[in-house]
């Protein structure tokens, strides 16, 4: 089939939006997952190439769980200004940060639903999935906002961070529990990267400073970064209370899309567990997101990226690197009452299975859902009066070429529970959250 890659096979987009109510459901749904399942991608307007798979608008697909049943599934197109073909880059290179289609993320904070993508403001969602408009949180931010913020478990402070093409290239932002933005300064780094995800632990933010840059001549092409072998790769290691500088370390060249979770160890080093990708990697899967047609390749984007250990110590600057597994993985996810915090599991995507990892033993444990299925993030969602770590599910939404389905999985043993068969395809996206009608 002609065309570029996220415009057909597993990442087609659908045509429209739709409602439908009393899902079928094999196996048994556990009574306690009542809520609602969100999950965020790009999905182009029928005829619409918006010419890099990072740039479809967004389109928020939910399913709502209630005792037992599943109530309704729905999408809904999240209503930036984009969606009406309205540029989101003025005459002066600066972007419109209400115009960037919130393509990437959905979380709630501080009874806030929003979508979020990490050039422009977050667009905040009803439960029912209808744009409500942009948020800056009383007109405090005026930076974008990273897709991939970070709260934290015992404060219920949401971290966050701005990148930019032009200075200030990168500003650290904290609201808090009540969703009140109380800081904002800028980070010094030394030009414009493209900074999608970070870490924090209960001491320190952790920024990953990596070769991956914005390039003025490449903005007829879509996203306009690329590998800069010149740039050099770093992470800084900032402590969390203001108190001192950010302690920057030389890394082996590499560039991370998404973190699994970080935490200081007793020692007072930290411990950041990530999706590595060595150059050769970045470039293979760089090039599928920006569509290049690869005909041996017929499902979603593939990782080449591998689960990766950083141990870093502020005190004396030593660090050290290692591989966790071999494999190729990506979207690793975990408890989030885990965040900043040592954990024992971290979960994530393999080709058609999902990698549950016990991280301390250096053991990995995998559910193989078939070979024909695309396999989405695992979100984990802890059971009530949970007495061990894993003890709760993990959701994905999970497709075959007939349709898509949102499996629930006993996280202990990755076995299986329920499944939702939805009324439509669901493409292949990004990042979603699971929100409790008990928060």
């Amino acid at each position: 089939m002609a065309g570029p890659a996220y415009l057909r096979g597993y990442l087609a987009p659908v045509p429209d939006e739709i409602d439908a109510v009393d899902l079928p459901v094999a196996g048994a749904l556990p009574a306690e997952l009542t809520g609602r399942y969100f999950r965020n991608g790009p999905n182009p307007l029928p005829g619409q190439d918006p010419g890099h798979w990072f740039l479809g608008p967004g389109m928020i697909h939910g399913v709502r769980l209630r005792d037992g049943r599943a109530e309704w599934y729905r999408n809904r197109w999240v209503r930036t200004s984009a969606l009406s073909g309205a540029p989101y880059l003025r005459p002066d290179f600066t972007i419109d940060l209400t115009a960037v289609p919130a393509n990437t993320h959905v979380i709630r904070h501080a009874d806030r639903i929003l979508a979020l993508v990490e050039v422009g403001l977050p667009y905040e969602l009803t439960p029912e999935l209808d744009t409500v408009g942009p948020c800056d949180f009383g007109q405090r931010l005026t930076t974008a906002m990273t897709a991939h913020p970070k709260q934290d478990p015992d404060s219920g402070e949401l971290h966050f961070f701005g990148y930019s093409a032009l200075p200030p290239y990168l500003t650290y932002h904290r609201l808090s529990a009540a969703g009140e933005l109380v800081e904002s300064r800028e980070i010094p780094v030394a030009g414009p990267t493209m900074m999608h995800d970070f870490a924090i632990t209960s001491q320190h933010v952790v920024w990953l400073d990596l070769p991956v840059v914005f390039d003025l001549a490449l903005l007829p092409q879509g996203i306009p970064y690329r590998w800069d072998d010149r740039y050099g790769a770093r992470i800084g290691v900032m402590p969390r209370d203001g108190t001192g500088a950010v302690r920057w370390f030389d890394v082996e060249p590499c560039y991370v899309f998404h973190v699994g979770n970080a935490y200081s160890d007793p020692g007072g080093s930290v411990v950041l567990d990530a999706v590595r990708y060595d150059p050769a990697g970045f470039a293979s899967v760089w090039e599928q997101v920006a569509g290049h047609p690869d005909p041996a390749r017929s499902a979603a984007v593939a990782s080449t990226g591998r689960l990766h250990r950083w141990r870093l110590d502020p005190a004396t600057g030593a660090r050290k690197e290692e591989v966790l597994d071999d494999r190729y993985v990506e979207l690793p996810t975990h408890h989030d009452g885990r965040t900043g915090r040592l954990c024992d599991y971290l979960y994530a995507v393999s080709e058609h299975a999902i990698v549950k990892y016990a991280v301390f033993r250096g053991a990995a444990r995998t559910r193989d859902l078939g070979t024909d299925r695309q396999v989405g993030e695992a979100v984990f969602v802890p059971a009530d009066g949970a007495r061990a770590e894993d003890e709760g599910w993990l959701i994905s939404i999970v497709s075959d070429p007939a349709g898509s389905s949102l499996v629930v999985l006993d996280a202990v043993e990755l076995a299986v529970v329920a499944s939702v068969r939805l009324p439509r395809r669901v493409p292949a996206g990004f990042h979603g959250s699971w929100i409790a009608d008990r928060e």
